[in-house]
């Protein structure tokens, strides 16, 4: 996959400005999905298990990401937690539901709470229309579009 990429990032340079720069955003988002999703392979077929991590850095990191990329996303003051964990399929995973409020909510708000019993607890807010009740069931479903009559996240 990297190759075509490169391809087009080859043929855009004649390209109007406008297009160009469209584009390439597109391309990085691509190259960003795939090294993401290697990433988490890598993980998953090492099979080592989760490693220590500052957690709050980590959402640092995503939100910083995200907020350079022009998206409205906040990190909220908390807590300075420190989990078990495998990085890169942790921050896919916040990162597509940060993605989802981006989408759906008209902005993220990323913050970090100790969970009763010890772990962490990642909020991801937003100030979209939510999920109808009477399609709760469904929300955890892969490939599952919870969007229509409602509206509701992806």
């Amino acid at each position: 996959l990297r190759t075509p990429l490169t391809r087009l990032r080859m043929r855009l340079e004649g390209a109007p400005p406008a297009l160009a720069e469209a584009a390439a955003a597109d391309i990085h988002e691509m190259v960003e999905m795939i090294e993401t999703t290697l990433a988490v392979l890598r993980e998953q077929r090492d099979g080592s298990p989760p490693a220590p991590l500052q957690l709050r850095a980590l959402l640092e990191a995503l939100a910083d990401d995200l907020a350079a990329a022009g998206q409205p996303v906040t990190l909220l003051p908390g807590a300075e937690l420190r989990v078990a964990a495998r990085p890169a399929a942790l921050r896919r995973i916040v990162g597509n539901l940060a993605g989802n409020a981006l989408r759906h909510g008209g902005g993220a708000r990323l913050s970090l709470e100790a969970a009763p019993g010890g772990g962490a607890l990642v909020h991801v807010d937003d100030d979209g229309p939510g999920i109808p009740p009477d399609r709760l069931p469904h929300a955890l479903r892969p490939w599952v579009q919870l969007g229509g009559a409602g509206g509701g996240h992806g």
